[in-house]
């Protein structure tokens, strides 16, 4: 008899419920201290009440727990001789793809198409543990949304992804997350659904999802007033200059919002050369220094310990610190860019 359901389904595998990874791999006082405060630092910065620049940097994806958490040290040291950035570590473990792909962390932590995301929560869980436990607060992109129920709540700054802005599931979702989010403009150079997204997650929504128990549910949410925009490119160019920064800023003012924004030196603003990453964070230090466009609060780095990427050929033969999905820029050169950029805010400060 010819099948109405599951007839493209192979098999279905349980997994466990997200309150038996939040007994398991808990939030201690010191990491939920840091959690509540950061949160309060992020959103102070993104209202415009913080004069200090939020800079987002770490790997484009995380692969490697021992090598994120080298980075997470290295990324502490640089955080106590800073005055005028605030940092969030990018832990992110979850990759939209274009086409097809290693998806992260989570969906394949062995590296090997198992898709063990059992394991991959479990691995997720834990770094963000020892990455907050190093007082370092992280910033994450949330793809699925069933995600936010396992880490959340260590999670200081959230994102999503310039393929999922215009989705109603992910608008929804960000109304109810508990930290600032940050949506991006469009592949294709839209600011105008980042904006439309950022106004949807500002209201109330009721929604299918699940709880703490992974049981479906509807959830009520009371919207999110700290979501904002992130400039990263597009197929079209770059969007760092001055005139795409002061007009994505005036749509966003004209909905009613603290025109703010974040611009990522990534992406399609360096046309995934990561040795173009550091002509667009310069240029976004001298319009931070010369007052130009105040509303610029963050920058996004995709930074590791070694620079570059590398294939996943063999996951035993990979190259320690290296990234396995975009380029990256490399720690000292990470270092560099940002004291200089430091000193030069301070100096414009006069």
């Amino acid at each position: 008899m010819e099948k109405l359901q599951d007839v493209r389904i192979e098999s279905y595998s349980q997994i466990t419920p997200p309150r038996v990874y939040r007994e398991d791999i808990p939030v201690s006082q010191d990491s939920k201290n840091l959690v509540i405060e950061s949160r309060k630092i992020v959103s102070d910065i993104i209202h415009g009440k913080d004069e200090r620049m939020l800079l987002i940097t770490g790997p484009c994806s995380i692969h490697d727990v021992d090598a994120g958490i080298e980075y997470a040290k290295k990324l502490r040291e640089l955080k106590e001789r800073l005055k005028n950035f605030y940092i969030v570590m990018r832990v992110y473990f979850e990759k939209p793809r274009t086409t097809v792909g290693w998806k992260g962390l989570i969906n394949d932590p062995d590296l090997n198409n198992t898709f063990n995301m059992d394991e991959g929560y479990r691995k997720a869980r834990t770094f963000l543990s020892g990455v907050t436990s190093l007082g370092i607060p992280t910033a994450t992109e949330f793809l699925d949304p069933f995600t936010p129920q396992y880490l959340a709540d260590f999670v200081s700054w959230g994102a999503i992804g310039a393929r999922t802005t215009e989705s109603q599931t992910h608008r929804q979702m960000a109304s109810g997350l508990s930290m600032p989010i940050g949506f991006k403009n469009g592949t294709g150079g839209s600011v105008q659904i980042a904006v439309d997204a950022m106004v949807a997650s500002q209201g109330k929504h009721a929604f299918l999802g699940i709880d703490e128990d992974g049981q479906s549910c509807i959830i009520h949410t009371s919207g999110n007033p700290y979501s904002h925009l992130i400039l990263r490119g597009s197929t079209q160019g770059t969007n760092y200059d001055e005139n795409s920064i002061g007009n994505a800023l005036s749509l966003v003012k004209k909905e009613g919002i603290v025109p703010t924004v974040v611009v990522d030196c990534s992406h399609a603003n360096c046309g995934k050369d990561h040795k173009k990453m550091s002509i667009a964070f310069k240029e976004l230090i001298r319009q931070k220094t010369n007052k130009i466009n105040p509303g610029l609060v963050g920058i996004m780095l995709e930074s590791h310990i070694n620079e570059g990427s590398q294939k996943l050929d063999e996951p035993s033969k990979l190259s320690f610190g290296v990234s396995i999905t975009d380029p990256c820029i490399n720690w000292q050169e990470t270092v560099d860019l940002v004291e200089e950029a430091d000193s030069q805010i301070e100096v414009s400060k006069g």
